[in-house]
């Protein structure tokens, strides 16, 4: 073996190295992985994150992946030639949307579990539905009825917990039910809070289309690698936080307050963000503790 490749074989052998306290730590911990963004639409970084989730099982964590699915059901809305309505950024949902949803959201959630599979993991794709996972209430968007659109109002991670106990990758649709059993679609983010609260996670990670919070949102340096939930609140409150990242910094800062240990915002267009967050020294995203 010449010097460069010893050199190659060292600088692997020392990664390894590196995540081994780490897996160490998180053996036989709960995380859950929201699933979304551009890592769903571009074929490499899917692979990518569905590699990341598969090793961390491999090495003893228990991971859940939440999936979303928005501009696929918006494809698909547009296909059988109705448009897509929002109402203050949240999806208009009438019964037909619905059924639109629902079909499109069970298709990838089985080829995720198809993916899982291909790679020598066991996994199993739920619907919030499924043994009351996930229920609802009607949600309102300033007062405004967006139809078919659920608020979490209680979960039941027993068919979870029942599927990692027996060795499975669980995959969650937000899909839910009502106390009426009529179907709602369920923010992603808003799923993936709720099931890690619920199982009191040790880590709840997004993958997101930007590098994590940032000071300043217009310059990707100046990324804030890690924050108490106390200066997230306090970013927030002096407007430092808008857009898309408001609503997900307050899931964020109520997973930690509600028992998840750590949670992290990660740039899912990077690939293998997972692993380098979790497995290394530096990290990538911003984490979020107390």
């Amino acid at each position: 073996m010449n010097q460069d490749s010893l050199n190659k074989v060292t600088e692997k052998a020392a990664v390894l190295i590196e995540a081994l306290p780490y897996i160490q730590r998180f053996n036989r911990k709960i995380i859950v992985v929201k699933y979304g963004g551009s890592a769903m639409t571009d074929e490499g970084l899917k692979q990518s994150v569905i590699e990341d989730v598969t090793l961390l099982k491999l090495v003893g964590f228990k991971p859940i992946i939440v999936h979303g699915g928005g501009k696929e059901i918006s494809r698909w809305v547009e296909k059988t030639g109705m448009t897509p309505e929002f109402v203050n950024g949240l999806r208009k949902t009438d019964a037909a949307t619905m059924e639109i949803a629902e079909m499109v959201l069970n298709r990838i959630n089985k080829s995720l579990v198809t993916m899982v599979q291909r790679l020598g993991v066991a996994a199993a794709g739920v619907s919030g539905k499924d043994g009351g996972l996930l229920q609802v209430k009607r949600k309102y968007s300033d007062g405004q009825d967006i139809g078919f659109v659920g608020e979490i109002v209680g979960v039941n991670p027993k068919i979870l917990f029942d599927l990692l106990e027996k060795d499975f990758l669980p995959i969650v649709c937000p899909i839910g039910l009502d106390e009426n059993f009529d179907t709602y679609n369920i923010n992603a983010d808003d799923a993936a809070c709720a099931i890690a609260k619920s199982m009191e996670a040790e880590k709840l990670a997004f993958l997101t289309d930007i590098e994590g919070v940032l000071s300043d949102p217009k310059n990707p340096a100046s990324l804030i690698s890690s924050l108490t939930v106390s200066q997230a609140k306090k970013m927030m409150e002096d407007g430092f936080i808008g857009g898309g990242m408001l609503p997900k910094l307050s899931n964020c800062i109520d997973a930690v307050s509600e028992g998840v240990s750590r949670v992290h915002i990660l740039d899912g267009r990077m690939a293998h963000c997972l692993l380098l967050e979790i497995f290394t020294n530096q990290g990538i995203g911003t984490a979020i503790s107390l």
